[in-house]
């Protein structure tokens, strides 16, 4: 119930002095203030003719009437009643990377703005003195750092408000009189302007330079897409051209295989045929031999001349002496031929594989 009314709280509190609402008005672009932290901040922009919500900056021309929220006002007067007002004010605690306020006691509160004169952060509720009081109306806001002694001159003490181009360096007034006085200097703000020239013309450069890389890369990117493609390509093709190779090679060799059984077996027929013949042929010659020892021991006259003329007739096989045999099968023609196709093979070398495959596609 405690946090339900602490958000309440916040909704009817001033954004301006961060306290309950006290005679609330509510401007044309529906933000609520008290009327006199409203009237204070417009009477400071009474000189410029427009006027602009503190809380979203919203300008308005002319300057706008001020009506009293009736709603606003009974809930702030209801939490008055009830003490609630003298809750802890619920602030946005400092977290990591945050400044923190330098006036805030006990508790510290998250610092929204920095003072370059004062040289101290201020929290949301402490910075509303830098917007109403008069004095301090020339000091100059910043966004809240934890860098402000940065900006302020180690030998003087003074705020760095100018630029020494000779030495490249920010300085303050009395720097400007003192040993940048022969010095060419000019306003931080100029300097700034100037910088900021070139920084527009830096990051012009750069960013056509990126554009630059950008399409370069591109294009490496799609050359070696094509590459990669044209590598695959080479590959199945090799791939499909070595296995016809292969398979042409392994059909050939069949073939020859083959063909040395079948001029083995003509040969080895032949061959058989001329060794039943000779066999046949030396038996005869054999018997022919017994026949004649046999008959040079007959004592017959008659019967010895009858029985030589027939054993004289020479047989009517042909003479062992002319038989021929053909050539048993050129082994080393052959070994010739293969050999040569094994050094047409051997002869494509990486280099030349690469060449006629066509692979390398040189990018620039």
């Amino acid at each position: 119930m405690a946090e339900a009314l602490l958000t309440v709280k916040d909704l009817v509190s001033c954004p301006v002095c961060l306290d309950l609402l006290k005679d609330p008005v509510t401007v044309p672009c529906g933000h609520s203030f008290c009327r006199s932290c409203i009237n204070d901040c417009w009477d400071q922009e009474d000189q410029k003719g427009s006027y602009s919500c503190p809380q979203c900056r919203h300008t308005f021309t002319p300057r706008p009437d001020l009506n009293k929220n009736t709603m606003l006002a009974e809930v702030a007067d209801t939490l008055k009643k009830t003490k609630l007002q003298d809750a802890p004010p619920v602030d946005s605690c400092v977290g990591p990377g945050d400044v923190e306020c330098d006036v805030c006691t006990g508790r510290k509160h998250k610092a929204v703005k920095s003072c370059l004169v004062c040289l101290l952060s201020f929290c949301e509720a402490h910075v509303q003195t830098h917007f109403k009081c008069p004095a301090y109306k020339k000091h100059k806001l910043v966004e809240a750092s934890v860098n402000l002694q940065e900006k302020i001159c180690p030998h003087h003490d003074k705020l760095l408000e100018i630029f020494c181009r000779t030495d490249q360096k920010c300085i303050c007034y009395l720097c400007v009189m003192d040993e940048h006085s022969s010095h060419k200097t000019v306003s931080a703000a100029a300097e700034r302007t100037e910088k900021q020239k070139q920084l527009v013309e830096t990051q012009g450069e750069n960013q056509q330079r990126v554009q630059l890389g950008e399409t370069k890369l591109h294009e490496l990117k799609q050359a070696m897409e094509s590459l990669r493609r044209s590598a695959q390509v080479a590959v199945e093709d090799s791939e499909k051209l070595f296995t016809d190779l292969i398979q042409s090679i392994e059909q050939r060799r069949s073939e020859v295989k083959e063909l040395i059984r079948a001029q083995e077996k003509a040969e080895l027929n032949h061959i058989e045929e001329l060794v039943s013949k000779v066999e046949q042929e030396i038996a005869d010659l054999r018997r022919r031999d017994a026949e004649l020892e046999q008959l040079s021991h007959v004592d017959d006259h008659i019967h010895f001349l009858q029985c030589f003329l027939s054993l004289f007739a020479p047989p009517g096989s042909a003479d062992l002496r002319c038989t021929m045999i053909r050539p048993h099968v050129s082994i080393e023609e052959l070994r010739n031929l293969l050999s040569g196709l094994k050094e047409q093979v051997e002869k494509l070398n990486k280099p030349e594989l690469i060449k006629l495959g066509g692979v390398i596609n040189y990018v620039n």
